[in-house]
């Protein structure tokens, strides 16, 4: 066991304080990862506040995990001391259902382990990356490729594989039309990899206010889903909506957006159930769906690809002091885009 430092919420909706916890001994295939910095989620915030039900306490969030290697276990073939890698959302999985076999552990019909909230299978609960040092089987660990800095990489764990795996898989490339709903940390990489992907991107957004960020990052058109006019000018315009964001909204008038047998794709979370008409689906035949990060080897996947097109977060980098601030700016929506944890200063 090695004891490390951590941020941790002691209870639900108690602030977040610096604290000690322990990491297990390396095992035979385990990687120990000095982690270098750690994103900040929405979800830390859902699930350290019981947003989503019940959670397990203490908790030491963070699933977008960036660090380098400093030891690994005497069966590990894939990393080796000094490698740059990551961890996001998933740390085990059963591995043998069908789920798992085709690379879909974030669907483990054994119920996959999550970074942290989560149960083991040593039946130890798990712990995130507001911490100096994590140990992670290496099956559940992917490399970043040297094109991308670390701190800006962090966030791709989540936001990036959450955004990445609903655009391929709904078909986002030349020749399409998507609408990215709200530009916030997992908007604002629907938009950047979405433009890599080829096609022609559009934000919806409350406001204006960041039109200009929109575009810089690879929009080609911007509304205000606040004037009423937005949902007749742009009726029956996109092949593919991603909703990026946690609040209810109304389904039906975005529903209404898509051309014939178009789909709209939800990744934000929201707390509270929602009720749709469901003629604004069977008219054109439209999809609604949901999308739930990616598996690890479609993680890997994406991280090649943002290398290659040289994208990453947009990121505000602070110290661990800054945690509890940093949770209520992205409440408020106060941020552009991400925050990251620099874990030195743990």
């Amino acid at each position: 066991m090695t004891t490390v430092a951590a941020y941790a919420a002691p209870a639900a909706k108690a602030p977040l304080e610096r604290t000690t916890i322990e990491r297990r001994a390396v095992r035979e295939n385990d990687v120990l990862i000095d982690i270098k910095f750690a994103g900040i989620c929405h979800s830390d915030i859902h699930q350290a506040r019981e947003g989503w039900g019940e959670a397990i306490f203490p908790m030491v969030p963070g699933h977008e995990i960036a660090g380098i290697v400093s030891e690994v276990g005497p069966g590990v073939t894939k990393y080796k001391v000094g490698d740059r890698v990551g961890v996001g959302c998933l740390v085990d999985s059963c591995r043998e259902c069908d789920n798992c076999k085709a690379g879909l552990e974030q669907h483990c019909t054994g119920g996959n382990v999550g970074t942290y909230n989560s149960v083991g299978k040593d039946g130890e609960p798990t712990y995130g990356g507001y911490s100096e040092k994590v140990v992670v089987d290496e099956n559940f660990v992917v490399r970043i490729p040297e094109g991308l800095a670390l701190d800006v990489a962090a966030p791709l764990l989540c936001a990036g594989i959450t955004t990445y795996s609903p655009l391929k898989r709904w078909g986002a490339a030349p020749g399409k039309k998507v609408a990215v709903i709200g530009l916030g940390g997992l908007g604002h990489m629907g938009v950047k990899i979405a433009h890599a992907l080829g096609a022609e991107v559009t934000v919806l957004s409350q406001s204006l206010r960041k039109k200009d960020d929109g575009l810089k990052l690879g929009a080609d058109h911007y509304y205000a889903t606040s004037d009423e006019d937005t949902f007749k000018d742009l009726a029956g315009s996109f092949d593919l909506i991603l909703s990026t964001v946690s609040a209810p909204l109304d389904f039906g008038a975005y529903l209404g957006l898509l051309r014939a047998g178009g789909a709209l794709v939800n990744v934000g979370a929201p707390e509270e159930p929602i009720s749709l008409n469901l003629f604004s689906l069977i008219g054109g035949s439209k999809t609604l769906a949901g999308s739930a990060i990616g598996g690890i080897a479609e993680t890997q996947e994406m991280l090649d690809f943002c290398a290659e097109h040289g994208i990453g977060s947009e990121i505000e980098l602070i110290a661990a002091s800054e945690i509890n601030e940093a949770y209520e700016r992205v409440v408020n929506s106060d941020v552009r885009y991400r925050f990251v944890i620099d874990t030195a200063t743990i």
